[in-house]
């Protein structure tokens, strides 16, 4: 199930990407222009995320003062943080919800590296197979099941099948991949080859630099975000960022070492693009924000807070409803205690002679007034 979800997600990503490589002819230039236009695309939604984040940065001494004023009555202290970012248009979790986005999306693309016959050239398992039977013919000896080399056997096979392109000319779907870059062949984790570092030229020290590069933009890019967004060190959002800022380095470092070159190629892309956008985003919001102040915004503003107000008086409402009816149950339960004492005290059928009541155990002569 999740191999068939994983599948059609990765269809869109792979189309872009094979779009770019059959315009450039580059696997690298490829994923370049891939990260941008995810990029792009994305760019509406981290231009709301962004504004929520400085917006509630701005407003953090508000914050600050309410959590101090209420610290002993978290009750009162969410109703009026709450009542705060209504009245100022801001969600606090709209910054954190789009920062995740870069994960699915490497997560797809790692897929479509690690399989490019399946996942980039979108083939079916029997033409796989058909492909393997015709590379087996000409000398390509696959890998055996459970190592590593297995694992990334059709990055194997898509370079055999590069060198002897001609001897697949039958296969429908089939295109060549041409996975260096630069000099680099993007296909090689570095962690491989990290011990030829200086005897291997630059396609071994090119391969070893991408993860530290892709760690040192990383941090950099973590920089430019805390201090667009006007965050002190004091602040809570400050503190969280800083944690980020260097736990995002070291995760780019391990994707950059221990996974194929192209994803680190694409973490450094990703990081560049985010670095101008941030760049650009701080320098307009900056302008934005000092003349957001209209009368629309300020009607919009209003209208929150009305609706927030009228819904706290309705609760308000419901809870003296609710306080009333305890206090009326009471008064109603002595009277039926007293209509059930008046009901014990009269006399049953059992002492009943005719339409006389007579007590009970009191003995009845017919005769008594008899001569």
């Amino acid at each position: 199930m999740f191999s068939t979800l994983g599948y059609y997600i990765c269809i869109p990503f792979a189309w872009i990407l094979r779009l770019f490589y059959n315009l450039t002819g580059s696997y690298g230039w490829a994923l370049i222009l891939f990260t941008l236009v995810v990029k792009l695309v994305l760019l509406p939604f981290q231009l709301k995320s962004k504004k929520s984040m400085i917006r509630m940065n701005q407003f953090q001494p508000k914050m600050r003062e309410i959590q101090e004023k209420y610290a002993n009555n978290q009750q009162k202290m969410n109703e009026e943080l709450q009542l705060l970012y209504a009245q100022e248009g801001i969600n606090p979790m709209s910054g954190c919800l789009w920062s995740l986005l870069p994960f699915p999306i490497i997560i797809a693309l790692y897929s479509i590296i690690r399989q490019p016959l399946s996942r980039f050239m979108l083939l079916s398992s029997e033409t796989i197979e058909r492909v393997r039977e015709i590379a087996s013919g000409l000398g390509y000896v696959a890998e055996q099941a459970g190592g590593r080399a297995a694992f990334y056997e059709e990055i194997q096979l898509a370079q055999f099948i590069n060198d002897h392109f001609a001897s697949f000319s039958g296969v429908g779907g089939l295109f060549r991949m041409d996975y260096s870059f630069l000099g680099l062949d993007l296909t090689v984790m570095p962690q491989t080859v990290w011990k030829q570092v200086f005897s291997g030229g630059w396609a071994t020290f090119g391969l070893v630099l991408i993860p530290i590069v892709s760690a040192a933009l990383s941090f950099f890019q973590s920089k430019v975000a805390m201090t667009g967004n006007g965050q002190k060190s004091d602040d809570v959002a400050a503190r969280q960022t800083r944690s980020m800022m260097y736990m995002m380095p070291l995760m780019s470092l391990w994707i950059g070492f221990t996974l194929p070159a192209a994803l680190g190629v694409y973490w450094i892309a990703n990081s560049v693009f985010q670095i101008v956008q941030d760049v650009f985003l701080n320098k307009y919001f900056s302008t934005r924000m000092e003349q957001e102040e209209t009368e629309k915004e300020r009607k919009k503003r209003e209208e929150r807070v009305a609706k927030m107000m009228a819904a706290r008086e309705q609760q308000r409402q419901f809870q003296e409803q609710a306080n009333n009816r305890g206090k009326n149950k009471q008064p109603q339960k002595k009277q039926t205690e007293k209509k059930s004492e008046k009901k014990g005290s009269s006399t049953s059928e059992a002492g009943r002679i005719g339409d006389r009541p007579y007590a009970r155990g009191r003995a009845y002569d017919p005769e008594h007034y008899g001569e």
